[in-house]
């Protein structure tokens, strides 16, 4: 990125001896004028110039009064003015493809008021960078975290976590965590401290137009804006020591349900253990070996399937297993029950509702990227994750 550097622009300036007034819109008192009236430069400047920093405007001789810069829809660039009020910088960089109407209050070192006037644009990014934004969905379970997935590597992860704003209607404590995407994608994921509170209400605004993701990234070219609603309080607890999987709502148990794990003994058939989140009710899903790394030893499609991670752990129905259920762990890696039991508790849970794994026969956590698999890390280990910490 080049530097920006000030040089004064050709400006359109009057002066009077009326008070002008001050930079938070108030009449400053009279003074009488004289010497000039105070100069201003603005930059970025001129036609075409690159986006991704900030507007400054830095008076010289004076001080500034006012400042006042809107794009071309008309709205208004916010900003903070220096202490001796002779820079005003805006919060937010200029943004590609954009034009900018500056208007600048002055007064001089010897009191004399003036009004300044300019514009610039921007050029159109060479490379824009876009996002994922999940859930999809407008109610989740206790689990589910805000996940942004970036299409381009972002270099500057602090500006970029700078720009992404979560509130919620109460308060809800929780940190930015910055992860490898199972596809090998830049990924940043929002977690609360704990589980979400039923009925919390969430929003993300991702304030990214303008902003940098660095030189192999490119430029953001637009804001984005999500809103989600947190659900009833459902947690799945699968123990593979016993094959009992029991589904809960606020702490009770609804129903048990016997099934059967991965099986251990042929390597990477071993079902995750830790918590994992629903990603997704998918239905009925044509499943195979092959998409998985294990060969021709399936191809069915399966009912019901509740998809776990992005390498293919599912809970779902397994008619073909029946014979193991609440006794063996005996499927591919999948959590699987009687089609009844299937379909009950399909038709139940939440997308975004904590399944925690347990059992000797599991092989281990999904890495952070595959799935939602934020929760298997302390709270303080996660809050190292942000670019911010």
């Amino acid at each position: 990125m080049v530097a920006a550097v000030l040089a004064p622009l050709t400006l359109t300036a009057c002066a009077s001896g009326d008070p002008a007034p001050g930079a938070d819109g108030k009449a400053a008192a009279p003074t009488k004028a004289g010497g000039p009236a105070a100069t201003v430069a603005v930059t970025p400047s001129g036609t075409g110039t690159r986006a991704g920093t900030p507007v400054k405007v830095t008076s010289r001789g004076g001080t500034l009064t006012s400042v006042t810069v809107t794009d071309g829809e008309g709205r208004k660039l916010k900003g903070t003015l220096s202490a001796k009020d002779t820079v005003w910088t805006s919060e937010r960089p200029a943004a590609p493809g954009e034009t900018y109407r500056v208007s600048a209050g002055t007064r001089g070192d010897g009191g004399t008021p003036g009004t300044q006037e300019t514009s610039f644009s921007t050029a159109k990014a060479d490379k824009v960078n876009k996002l994922e934004l999940w859930p999809t969905e407008r109610t989740v379970g206790i689990a589910h975290p805000l996940s942004v997935i970036f299409d381009a590597p972002v270099t500057d992860k602090a500006a970029v976590e700078k720009a992404l704003k979560v509130t919620t209607d109460n308060g809800t404590e929780g940190s930015w965590g910055w992860i490898e995407h199972h596809d090998g994608r830049e990924r940043v994921d929002w977690r609360p401290r704990n589980y979400w509170k039923p009925g919390t209400k969430v929003r993300l605004e991702a304030l990214l137009d303008g902003v940098d993701s660095g030189a192999t990234g490119g430029l953001f070219a637009r804001d984005y804006d999500l809103s989600f609603t947190i659900g009833s309080a459902q947690e799945v607890q699968v123990d593979l020591d016993s094959k009992q999987l029991d589904f809960r709502r606020d702490g009770r148990t609804v129903r048990k349900i016997p099934v059967s794990g991965g099986d251990p003994t042929h390597g990477d058939k071993a079902s995750w253990s830790g918590t994992q989140v629903l990603m997704r009710k998918a239905g009925t899903v044509r499943m195979t070996s092959q998409s998985v790394g294990l060969g021709d030893a399936y191809d069915k499609d399966v009912a019901y399937s509740m998809h776990l991670t992005w390498s293919g752990a599912y809970a779902h129905a397994a008619p073909w297993n029946s014979a193991y259920f609440g006794k063996a762990n005996k499927s591919s890696g999948c959590i699987g029950m009687s089609t009844t039991n299937a379909a009950s508790l399909y038709g139940d849970i939440q997308v975004g509702d904590p399944f925690t794994v347990t059992g000797k026969d599991t092989k281990g956590l999904p890495p952070q990227g595959n799935g939602y698999s934020n929760w298997n890390l302390p709270w303080k280990e996660w809050r190292k994750l942000s670019a911010l910490n």
